[in-house]
């Protein structure tokens, strides 16, 4: 019988009385797509990373194919035959695509004889697998897809027969997922081990062959997709049954608060970000705005926000005041409008990381009688109010004197989102609400945004997870190369649809 790709026995790591991993026995057959799925700090993270080399297990025993090894680095596990692909790309953007596959491998001083040889190697690593890529173009200027197949046959090329992907779809359109996932079983069938790390149970599937389900630093369950289902996959992760889809309820939109008209916008180099940009929003109505990353949804986030100025057209909050290049406005004024916002990344924008809790669930409203009266902050004033927040958003641990950086990414995103929802908004602009955040609380971040729109909220909301925008939109605007495509009523919105629009290949 042929030995197991991969055999991890009794593998334990503290970090310091953090038990991230607990004894975990895992097998994966060679040849197969094997997924790891959990919570957000269930330990599934730190047990790749021990298998490549980041982190030193404290006990425990690793076996590849058949052979004892003991891992201490990436250039460990890169000799034995294991190879990663980051959830974000470990890339050189003005590198071309030869020199960054060949980065690390380069032959000798002169260059040429490695250019040679990885020139080579990628003619048949592209022509064996089906990863066509031109070996000269620029990596910055490929679309994601494409860099993700570069970190790929950088992997390939290093001699990985086990291949390790971290939530690989995050970024792709569903016709790009759809061609990884093709790229993916045809490495399986040339004998190649994926073991795949990702929340999304649809993917896990359709394209695993086997699954193992991690909680709390266990090992909960092995299992493979057509013995299970996606309900119970859920519930194996979290310990209890999950709503998978948001409960959704039809309610008829209130009047228009929000218009933009002829938005447009240009950076620094003066290439257009967005152009021609106009829609409505109305009052209880959540309007979802799809896309590939990088498509002009987040300059448009930052020009709602007042984080960037309006350069072309203007943004009228209805009945109150409108916004063009001769009247700007800040964050402060777009709050003291009405206006929250959730951003698309928390670390740089909704918190300070070495703050507390407390101080974070006042961020950007200090001035405001949450954080106390008069000139200075009131720690009992901000520690009371944390403390209900943390109560009614199940924000875990619930101790408000702790530093955003010690919690998870769920529970991150869980702060960010009560200390905008507590402002009371007229408006909510939310960008990537569930992004890097578990199942449970995701449960519980879309029951919270469905509650705030049956209160009368207009919500925008930017997602690259079409499940997410059809699960909680009323109307679907789709956005790409910073043109809107076409805006598509909820009942007549669907995963084939959006994701034509998404590619630019067809209008609403």
């Amino acid at each position: 019988m042929t030995a197991p790709a991969v055999h991890l026995s009794g593998i334990s790591k503290h970090f310091g009385p953090v038990k991230a991993n607990d004894g975990i026995d895992l097998e994966i057959a060679a040849g197969s797509i094997h997924g790891i799925i959990g919570e957000n700090g269930a330990g599934k993270s730190t047990l790749v990373s021990i298998l490549y080399g980041f982190y030193t297990a404290d006990a425990g025993t690793i076996e590849i194919e058949g052979q004892p090894v003991h891992i201490t680095s990436p250039a460990d596990a890169i000799e034995r035959g294991i190879g990663m692909v980051h959830q974000h790309f470990m890339l050189v953007p003005t590198f071309t695509v030869l020199e960054n596959v060949m980065l690390g491998r380069e032959g000798g001083a002169l260059l040429a004889a490695g250019r040679a040889e990885t020139r080579a190697a990628l003619e048949a690593l592209s022509r064996d697998h089906g990863l066509e890529i031109d070996p000269d173009a620029l990596v910055g200027g490929l679309p994601v897809g494409l860099q993700q197949r570069v970190e790929i046959l950088k992997a390939l090329r290093r001699g990985a027969r086990i291949l390790i992907l971290d939530e690989p779809t995050g970024v792709l359109t569903p016709e790009e997922t759809d061609r990884l996932f093709d790229i993916l079983r045809g490495l399986r069938d040339e004998g190649v081990t994926i073991i795949l790390i990702t929340h999304k149970l649809r993917e896990i599937m359709e394209v695993c062959d086997s699954v193992s389900v991690m909680r709390g630093g266990r090992m909960v369950g092995h299992t493979t997709p057509s013995q299970t289902s996606r309900e119970e996959l859920a519930a194996m992760m979290v310990g209890r049954d999950v709503r998978l889809e948001a409960e959704r309820r039809d309610t008829a939109a209130g009047a228009p608060v929000l218009r933009a008209e002829g938005l447009g916008w240009r950076d620094a180099g003066g290439a257009p970000r967005l152009t021609d940009v106009s829609f409505t929003l109305a009052a209880g109505e959540i309007l979802g705005v799809a896309g590939v990353s990088g498509n002009g949804q987040s300059e448009l986030l930052d020009i709602l926000a007042g984080i960037a100025p309006v350069q072309d057209g203007a943004v009228e909050i209805v009945g109150v005041e409108t916004i063009d290049r001769a009247n700007p406005i800040t964050p402060d004024r777009a709050r003291r409008l009405g206006i929250a916002h959730v951003p698309e990344d928390r670390h740089r924008r909704g918190l300070v990381l070495p703050f507390e809790a407390r101080e974070n669930a006042v961020l950007g409203y200090h001035d405001g009688p949450n954080a106390g009266e008069g000139a200075f902050l009131n720690p009992r004033t901000m520690q009371a109010l944390a403390d209900d927040l943390m109560g009614r958003f199940d924000v875990r641990p619930p101790n408000p004197k702790l530093a955003a950086r010690g919690f998870s990414g769920g529970n991150q995103q869980k702060i960010v989102i009560a200390r905008e929802i507590e402002a009371a908004p007229r408006i909510l602009l939310i960008g990537q609400p569930t992004r890097g955040v578990d199942i449970g609380a995701i449960e519980f971040i879309h029951a919270q945004i469905m509650a705030l729109k049956e209160q009368g909220c207009a919500i925008l909301l930017v997602s690259v997870e079409l499940d997410e925008i059809l699960a909680l939109s009323d109307r679907v605007m789709v956005m790409n190369a910073g043109r809107i495509v076409g805006t598509v009523p909820h009942a007549q919105a669907d995963r084939e649809r959006l994701g034509m629009m998404m590619a630019g290949v067809a209008a609403a």
